[in-house]
Formats: structure tokens, sequence, C-alpha cells
């Protein structure tokens, strides 16, 4: 009791008046539970930024086709992963740039602005008339969107300490959620002439773009998220004057930490690149985001392939179906049943086991392709369900590792590092999963690992690749300092 009597004016010196990051830090003092609104704002900031990813991939392979420009129909994989890596080296090309800038003046003008990007030039992607267009849009959203890195951030700080898991567990939700709907409407809304002639009529604006109504409809969303965001709060502190020990001796008060502001000024000039846990969690992060978007892409071009190509010859309507449904499943595991596993294993336990799980799963896909009918699409679904919860589960456990470990004047610029080492593996995911499939479907014949087979082997590989470096000891050190942090 007399602990807390000395804490109350402590913290009530903390909150500046025209400090945005002190009114939001008071309203969370206040207000004990779990803020609904605030999971509202995050989760349309990051669905906003996350459905144009890869909401091309259904589509992709017959836009590509559309352009011309593949000699073979086996090259059209090599092309369409060129369009699919432009997105992810723009962002690796400015992630950290957009992280400073949060942390200078502020998350909300970042998220403001890389919301509205997506409305400008996923709209333009749409338009592509030449596979260059289509290469060079998508290369200016990845660079000029920086709110993946950041929202990171704005999501730890918008939750009391109890509830950043919860908070954190929202931005990985919407962003997977983001990444499958994002496919579905692709695969739904292309091509609309073909699938609704009654509504969509031939000769129109929608047969010359056949591709742009599933952006126009994904940059809808987006602006109206953008003209909400202007309400949203700011949560980086601004104190023009004030005294900065003062703050640092009431925020180690605040987090029951009995060091003094001596040790929050070695963390106000730590080297993050030398932290070596928060780096160790952002290159298995990385791995893992390699092997998720080559996935993606993959999972989209083999599903579209003929049969005699070691694909199941569906149409982007099948794949919306496949997609929307791993969508729906999804979002009921991450509300439900991901908040007790992480709470009884552990962030990094339940990742390492949702690894090991995938590796049979995914090697198992080549197979599914001898399958038809009835059993084909029970089967193809509950492999994409699964397939889409335990890499769910993988991301979202780094993620709350990566945000514990760092300050707040430095979260922005961590989650920026990490967006950038996670966009340059991503970069090759396409491009490289891509060229795969097109010289895997070159050797349907092969004796060893013929066709599809080895590119899912190598898919595995990589996440084998991920698994081996969660058992590492500077792992688990990095886990033991999470803990310390939070105590």
């Amino acid at each position: 009791m007399g602990e807390e009597s000395f804490r109350e004016p402590l913290l009530k010196k903390k909150y500046y008046e025209n400090c945005p990051g002190c009114k939001v830090d008071e309203a969370k003092e206040q207000k004990k539970g779990i803020s609904i609104k605030n999971m509202m704002i995050v989760w349309m900031v990051v669905i906003s930024a996350s459905l144009p990813i890869s909401s091309l991939f259904p589509f992709l392979y017959f836009m590509v086709r559309d352009f011309n420009i593949a000699k073979t129909e086996e090259d059209i994989g090599s092309y369409a992963g060129y369009v699919g890596s432009a997105f992810m080296l723009g962002r690796a090309l400015t992630s950290v740039l957009w992280g400073k800038i949060a942390d200078r003046y502020g998350r909300k003008p970042v998220l403001v602005i890389g919301i509205i990007v997506v409305v400008i030039f996923n709209t333009l992607f749409g338009l592509s008339t030449s596979f260059w267009m289509a290469v060079i849009t998508r290369l200016l959203l990845g660079s000029l969107c920086g709110v993946l890195g950041p929202v990171k951030a704005y999501a730890t700080e918008l939750f009391r300490v109890e509830h950043q898991a919860i908070g954190l567990s929202t931005v990985s939700a919407a962003w997977g959620i983001g990444l499958i709907i994002g496919p579905a409407l692709g695969g739904y809304l292309a091509q609309p002439v073909e699938k609704y002639p009654h509504v969509f009529s031939k000769g129109s604006f929608w047969e010359k773009f056949p591709y742009s109504l599933p952006c126009f409809i994904i940059s809808g969303l987006a602006f109206v998220a953008a003209i909400v965001c202007i309400w949203i709060p700011e949560t980086l502190h601004n104190h023009n004057g004030g005294n900065e020990s003062t703050d640092d001796d009431t925020e180690a008060l605040e987090n029951g930490s009995s060091g003094s502001c001596q040790d929050k000024i070695v963390q106000k000039n730590e080297n993050l690149l030398r932290n070596w846990p928060l780096m160790a969690a952002i290159l298995i992060y990385s791995i893992y985001a390699l092997h998720d978007i080559a996935y993606q892409e993959v999972f989209s071009l083999w599903a579209v392939s003929p049969r005699r190509l070691g694909g199941l010859n569906y149409t982007t309507d099948d794949v919306g179906n496949v997609l929307s449904i791993s969508g729906v499943a999804l979002i009921i595991y991450q509300l439900t049943l991901y908040p007790s596993l992480e709470k009884a294993c552990g962030p990094i336990s339940i990742a390492r086991i949702s690894g090991v799980l995938s590796l049979p799963l995914l090697q198992i896909y080549p197979f599914i392709a001898m399958l038809s009918g009835l059993t084909l699409v029970i089967v193809i679904n509950v492999a994409s369900i699964l397939k889409n919860l335990l890499c769910a589960t993988i991301i979202t456990g780094l993620f709350l590792m990566q945000n514990r470990l760092v300050e707040q004047h430095q979260r922005g610029e961590a989650n920026g590092i990490a967006m950038t080492c996670m966009s340059l593996f991503k970069a090759i995911g396409p491009a490289t999963g891509g060229a795969l499939l097109s010289w895997s479907q070159k050797r349907m014949d092969a004796s060893f690992l013929p066709g599809t087979h080895m590119v899912f082997l190598v898919m595995n590989i990589v996440g084998a690749l991920g698994i081996m470096m969660m058992f590492t000891s500077i792992l688990r050190e990095k886990k033991k300092i999470s803990s310390n942090q939070q105590n």
C-alpha cells in the first residue's frame, strides 16, 4: 500500500499537457482493460497495408500471360516472380528510413502517408498495360508504404504492458488475414467480364483492364482507412523542454525496475545491430518471411497450372475459395486458440512445434495434385488451413520477442531493421519461387524429385533452417531478456 501511494504522484508528474504520448499513457493508466477501439485501429491500419501485398498472386499468372512477354508457358512463372519481388525490394530499400522517421516525427504521419500510397500505387498497378509498368508501380508501392514496421511499435505502445501480446497478436492476425483475403479478392474479382458477364459487359473498361477491379476495391478500403487515421492518437512522446532524466526515472519506477536512469541512458545509446538476441529474432523472422512469401506465390501459381505440369488446373475463383476458407479459420484461431497456446507454452516453444509440424505437411502438396473431385477439395482446404495457422503462430511469436527487446525511442528503428531484412528475403522469395516452379515444370519426367516435388522440398529446406536457428542458445538468451524487461 505504501509503495502504491509513493508511486502514484510520480506517475502523475510524468504526464505533459501537450505531449500526445503522455495522453495515451494516461488513458492506459486509467483504463485497466483491453481497449477494443485500439484493437480496431491496429486492425484497420494493418489490413489496409497488407491486402495489396499478395492480392495479385491468383491473377498474376494470367496478367503476365496477357503482357505477351513470356516466350513459353513454362516461362510465365519466372516473369511473375519478378513482379512479385518488386514490392519487397522497394520495401527493403526504405524500411529503416521510415522507422527512423516514425521515431523522430511520430507513428501517425508514417501510417497516414503509407495508406495514401496504397490508394495511389495499388490503383495504378491494376491499370498496368505492360510488364514494366507493373514492376515499377509495385516497386514504388513497396518503397513509399512504410506502414508495417512502425505499426508494430504503435501496437505495442497503444496497449498496457500486460496487454501488449494481444496488441501484437492483432497485428499478426490482421497481417495474416490481409495476406489471405487479399489473394481471395484477387481470385474472385479479376477478369470480371469472363466471370460475371451479366454484370460486366464485353468491350467495357473492365475488359480493357481485367485486373483492375480487385485493386480498386482494396484501394477504396485503404482510402476509407486513410480518412479514419486522421483522428487516431499519436503515441510518441514529445517533451519540448522537459526533464528527460525525470521521465526516465519515472518510467523505470512504472516498469518496476530497480535500476535508475543510468541503465536507461545506456539503452538510449545502444546500437541495435549489437543487440544479438534482437538480431537473431530478426534473422529467423526473415527466413520464415522468405518461406511464407515463396509459399504464397508458388501455391497460387501451382494451383492454376495445368494438370500436365503438376498443378491443380484451378481457376482464380477456386484459389479464392481456398484462401477465403483459410482466412476465416485464421481469424477464429487468432482470437480464440492462439492466446491460450501462447500463454501455456510461450511464444518460442509453440513456434518451434509449429515449424516442425509444417515440414511434412508441405511435402505432401505434390501428392494432392493426384486427387480429384470432392477429395481434392477437402484435402487442399485442410492443408491450406493448417499451413497458414502454423505460419501465423511462428510469425506472432517472433513479433512479440522483437518488440519486447527495445525501448520506445528505438522501437520504430528496430522494426524498420526487421522490415528491411524481411523485405530483402521476401524480395528473393517470389522471384526464386517462380523460377523454381518454372524449372520444375520442365522436368516432369525426371527420376529424382520430378516436377513440383523439388519446389516444395526447397521450401522445406528453408523452413528447416529456421527451425534449427530457433533452438540456438542466443534465442533462449533473448527470451530471458524479454522476460526480465517485463518484470
